[in-house]
């Protein structure tokens, strides 16, 4: 029987209004390597679209991909709403030393020690910056004993969700 579950992320797709600028971000501070540029013209809902599809790799192979529309209409119509909240975002695990390195060339690039904060969720430590599209990225480490939660989580995970359902709203995160 063949393998249902995805391998992995292949790679999560975004809307640039500057794919320098993107570029800068990704490849120069984050340090993502640009990995493939594409630059088409296919049918999209009944149209014709000219644009770019840039990917920035990550090292398990898998990207984040950014699209760029030559006419500002269709850039207009594709362009993603995310209401600037924090709880829509792509996560990265990521090391402890990494991750501060990661902070520190973000706020080296000029970006606001507040566009590179840290939360302790006590399962993982995180790192939120913003991408220059709006995109908020978070960096995590997991807890030392990441093995043993994980397979408590796994063993509770439907009752856990059953009992919010229900009304009972009481936090289950005993590490924070």
């Amino acid at each position: 029987m063949s393998q249902t579950l995805p391998l992995r992320l292949h790679h999560h797709a975004w809307i640039t209004d500057d794919q320098e600028a993107t570029r800068r971000f990704y490849e120069d501070v984050i340090g993502l390597p640009l990995v493939a540029t594409w630059t088409e013209r296919e049918v999209l809902t009944g149209a014709e679209r000219v644009y770019s599809h840039t990917l920035y790799g990550l090292a398990d192979g898998s990207a984040l991909a950014f699209f760029q529309f030559a006419d500002p209409k269709d850039q207009e119509e594709f362009k993603t709403d995310i209401h600037s909240t924090p709880v829509r975002h792509v996560a990265f695990k990521i090391e402890a030393e990494a991750q501060e390195v990661m902070r520190e060339r973000v706020i080296a690039a000029g970006h606001e020690e507040s566009n590179a904060h840290v939360i302790d969720h006590g399962y993982c430590v995180s790192l939120y910056v913003t991408d220059p599209n709006g995109l908020i990225l978070e960096f995590a480490v997991d807890h030392p004993d990441m093995e043993k939660i994980d397979a408590e989580q796994r063993a509770t995970a439907h009752a856990d969700l059953a009992r919010w359902l229900a009304g009972d709203h009481t936090s289950n995160n005993r590490w924070r």
